[in-house]
């Protein structure tokens, strides 16, 4: 039910937003002036370049530690996702200190600084000589000389000082993206539904220019140059996003959401005892004056996680350990609702795990030149960038119109519909990848290429198929990820639930790290092979390791039919998706 209105009782629009946000001062702010596509061109244009900066380090990155860092290929790529791991989940911290604390904008300012600190100190870490072990023509060798502990120290020491910066930008940069457009205003929430393609497309751009030029740079020129450009990317990106800052509209900080949800589960617990009342309206609730005022909203109370409705049973007392408001009551259970789902997700960034590892190590075993052009294996991360910006124009200016039209959606299709859709293709791309490394294998075989281990007389151009389903997959899944979590999360804890994304990839990336070592362990011990995954590809199992992710991501799949199947969307704030609902009715009947 919608608390608040474009309009006030005069039914005229007064100028201002209606959805809470202000300016850095706490101040009221006109619509005309602030927000929509005007201030989010700022913030786009920051994440073209820190996409650059950050995708110019992952992307490579097993490279480095293989041929620079002499580590072997189980070592490099877990090393690689425990790091990817690492990015991606401390936004939880980030995104509590913004909805807590400081605000996104400040979080994220703080968090760019550190960010930009672990990228400076990478860039000296490849640059100065003294930080590297000696080159070794055969980097696996036994014989190759390894990376002493202060030279480690200081390389991934740069690496995890610039995750923990990226842990207060990303939770905050697309949610200060989102809370530009008014829900309350029909036209920006048509512009909101929207806005998540864009995003993704502006983040791939980015990644576009890393998988291609920093890429072939840091091959063929230099790690110095390699990693000094991104880092300057990171920099003018943060030059530009300050620029912006008098068209940004802000949330204020409303405490911590851990503790308000903690508050809600111990109330429930400690009157377990307690009946519910029949009537929602005996539950305990403030007047609606005290959340318009403060530019909150009142949410009405639901059946579903009826326990959790204990909290705000009115009792003798006003502890907020023991009583709980509905609206309080109901924001818990919007971020609970959301966690099988979340973990549905959990398999799928397994998979996108694989492009900057195994993928990547892939490549190095096949024929890479092209004339007297060398293609970098990491390189052909671009071409799930540009699968990706195709698949999502594609959505956004024709698929969306013609399924709006078919179900009267404003989306086209609902958020776990085009989630399911490209959980759908990672099933596909495991079975395509398994596949064609099996030709790979039989090729190697036949030219007497197991044991040694050299090039593979095929081009890399073979694993494409891969590559380009990834970036189909997400523009279906990962931007469709994005915006549930964004979209379902209460007011007061969008940062949180923008971080539910991010956590998916970060878990996706540890269990990738544990599969390949438990897989690789068990394979050697127990197989009647050498191993499924050996530093010698030509010697491995890749094809039967891929086919064994088809199965997990089938099953994963089956599980995420179940989860959504009783997921219950949360209640519109607002009237805009209504008011946008019935435009395409009445529209369709003049068509009609």
């Amino acid at each position: 039910m919608a608390t608040n209105s474009y309009v006030d009782e005069n039914g005229q629009d007064d100028g201002y937003t209606k959805d809470g946000t202000v300016d850095l001062k706490g101040n009221p702010i006109l619509t005309s002036k602030t927000g929509g596509w005007k201030a989010c061109s700022f913030i786009v244009v920051y994440e073209v370049f820190e996409r650059m900066a950050y995708y110019g380090i992952s992307s490579n990155l097993v490279i480095y530690l293989t041929e620079k860092l002499h580590q072997g290929t189980v070592k490099s790529s877990n090393n690689v996702t425990n790091w990817v791991g690492t990015i991606w989940m401390t936004p939880i911290l980030g995104a509590y200190f913004a909805d807590a604390f400081l605000g996104r904008y400040w979080t994220f300012l703080i968090a760019c600084a550190i960010y930009f600190l672990g990228m400076s100190l990478l860039t000296l870490a490849v640059s100065i000589h003294g930080l590297k072990p000696p080159p070794c023509a055969n980097p696996t060798a036994a014989d190759c000389k390894k990376a002493s502990t202060l030279q480690l120290a200081v390389f991934f020491g740069a690496l995890y000082t610039l995750a923990i910066g990226t842990g207060g930008t990303k939770p905050n940069i697309s949610t200060i993206g989102a809370d530009q457009f008014d829900e309350f205003h029909p036209k920006e929430k048509a512009q909101k539904l929207s806005f998540f393609n864009w995003w993704m497309f502006s983040i791939f751009l980015g990644t576009l220019f890393a998988n291609s030029v920093l890429v072939y740079i840091q091959d063929n020129v230099g790690w110095s140059l390699g990693y000094g450009l991104p880092t300057l990317g990171l920099a003018i990106s943060i030059m530009i996003f300050l620029a912006g800052s008098s068209f940004y509209r802000h949330k204020k900080p409303r405490g911590s959401p851990f503790t308000r949800m903690a508050r809600v589960i111990i109330a429930a617990l400690r009157k377990w005892k307690v009946q519910v009342p029949s009537d929602p309206k005996e539950l305990y609730e403030l007047d609606l004056g005290e959340y318009t005022k403060n530019g909150k909203v009142r949410i009405d109370s639901t059946p579903s996680l009826r326990f959790l409705n204990k909290a705000c049973v009115k009792v003798d007392t006003t502890d907020p350990w023991m009583l709980c408001s509905v609206t309080q009551v109901e924001e818990t259970k919007q971020m609970l609702r959301m966690i099988p789902i979340l973990i549905a997700t959990f398999i799928p960034s397994t998979m996108i795990a694989q492009i900057n590892t195994l993928f990547v190590k892939q490549g190095t075993t096949l024929k890479r030149d092209v004339g007297n052009f060398s293609i970098p294996p990491a390189s052909l991360g671009a071409f799930v960038t540009i699968s990706l910006l195709v698949s999502v124009v594609l959505y956004d200016r024709f698929f969306m119109k013609i399924a709006k039209r078919l179900t009267n959606n404003p989306r086209g299709i609902n958020i776990l519909q085009r989630m399911g859709i490209g959980m759908a293709f990672h099933i596909v791309i495991m079975l395509v990848a398994s596949f064609v490394e099996k030709h790979r294998l039989s090729v190697a075989k036949d030219h007497g290429l197991v044991e040694n281990g050299k090039q593979v007389p095929l081009s890399i151009f073979i694993l494409l198929p891969q590559f380009i389903l990834m970036g189909t997959a997400d523009a279906f899944l990962e931007v469709a990820k994005i915006e549930f979590f964004y979209d379902q999360a209460p007011e007061g804890m969008k940062s949180l639930g923008t971080s539910y994304s991010m956590t998916s990839l970060g878990i996706g990336n540890f269990i990738s790290s544990f599969l390949l070592s438990t897989v690789s362990h068990i394979t050697k011990k127990h197989g009647n092979h050498r191993g499924w995954i050996l530093n010698n590809l030509n010697a491995s199992h890749l094809d039967y390791y891929y086919a064994f992710f088809a199965i997990l991501n089938l099953l994963n799949f089956i599980f995420f039919l179940f989860v959504s199947k009783f997921y219950v969307y949360k209640a519109e704030i607002s009237d805009s998706l209504a008011v946008l609902r019935q435009e395409l009715e009445i529209g369709s009947r003049h068509t009609g």
